[in-house]
């Protein structure tokens, strides 16, 4: 959306302040982030109903368009049409691989620039859509890029303190070197979502101050093995799932007279007793034993509950002061202390 607006270089020189947008059902488009933003430029916002892209046909078009006329011709289509089975089999076996994404990323700004440079379509009586564009008399709102920037960044909502460690945010610290000998200042940090690997710091007027960058980050080893692991655990609770759910279907027998409906599927008593304990082993509610270790009990000037008071561990017994005076011989008529 930022880039849509700017109209300085390289996203120029179409952009601007729009007056109206439409947006579908997309979370991404309905999010707060994106929302608060369109607000805070005076943008009015339509929500279309869902399943109604003629109510956008602009950007249907366009999409149709790329995909028509771009994507279908590079190798790795998917929404190729297939043929028979022997075709398809010869096809791929002279395939050629796909492109990496920086030959796709260049492929797709190679032909933007062709559609909006040298393609003339009817509906625009022979000019380009640059040429369009710039033959509208149509007066166009522009906004600073300074505020701009802020208004398309979350705002975390709350001061942070800077530390010698940097600033912590969401239960991590990121660091700049532009940080040296400011630690103490309240800062707020404003973000892009999704992009937690860098944040903008602003003073508490909301000056912008700098990034920083996520302190001690994994490694691309690091990476790497987690995606793995995690496509892993992922493959492994689909399969459990899937399992769990052909355990759990019912079958019955068929009938021809009127009589109670009867269960297919046999089960030993040792099969049962075994995946019931299996049921248990991973419920980790039941694995927790709360009264284990009773807490300790409340100081003596307390007023607890004589039920919560139960609960706890009995007190350390008390050693006896000592008394002074033991080594000291009682008077003349006097009773001695353990008589008292």
């Amino acid at each position: 959306m930022r880039a849509a607006v700017v109209r300085d270089e390289p996203y120029g020189p179409a952009g601007g302040v729009p007056e109206l947008v439409r947006m579908d059902r997309g979370k991404d488009f309905l999010s707060a982030a994106v929302t608060t933003a369109l607000g805070a430029m005076g943008v009015t916002v339509k929500d279309l109903p869902a399943y109604s892209p003629h109510l956008k046909g602009t950007v249907e078009s366009l999409n149709r368009a790329a995909d028509r006329m771009l994507f279908a011709a590079l190798p790795g289509y998917t929404a190729a049409p297939t043929g028979p089975r022997s075709e398809r089999r010869g096809r791929t076996a002279g395939a050629v691989s796909a492109l990496s994404f920086q030959d796709f990323t260049t492929e797709v700004l190679a032909w933007a620039n062709w559609w909006n440079t040298a393609h003339r379509p009817k509906a625009l009586s022979g000019r380009t859509p640059l040429e369009a564009w710039q033959a509208d008399s149509t007066p166009v709102t522009d906004i600073p890029a300074a505020d701009l920037w802020a208004f398309t960044l979350e705002d975390d909502g709350r001061p942070r303190k800077l530390t010698s460690h940097g600033v912590s945010w969401r239960g991590r610290t990121y660091t700049a070197a532009w940080m040296t000998g400011q630690a103490g200042r309240q800062v707020r940090v404003r973000y892009m979502p999704h992009h937690d690997h860098e944040i903008e710091v602003c003073d508490a007027r909301g000056r912008h101050l700098g990034p920083a960058h996520l302190a001690d980050a994994a490694t691309p080893e690091q990476l790497q093995a987690l995606r793995e692991a995690r496509a892993e655990r992922a493959r492994r609770l689909r399969a459990d799932a899937k399992a769990a759910e052909r355990l759990r279907r019912q079958r019955f027998a068929p009938t021809t007279s009127a009589e109670p409906a009867q269960r297919l599927g046999a089960v030993t008593a040792a099969q049962a007793e075994r995946e019931l304990a299996a049921a248990d082993y991973t419920d980790v509610a039941r694995l927790a034993l709360p009264d284990l270790i009773p807490p300790a009990p409340p100081p003596a000037h307390w007023r607890t509950p004589p039920a919560l008071a139960a609960g706890t561990a009995p007190p350390p017994p008390a050693s006896a002061p000592a008394d002074p005076s033991a080594d000291v011989a009682p008077e003349s008529g006097s009773r001695p202390a353990g008589d008292a």
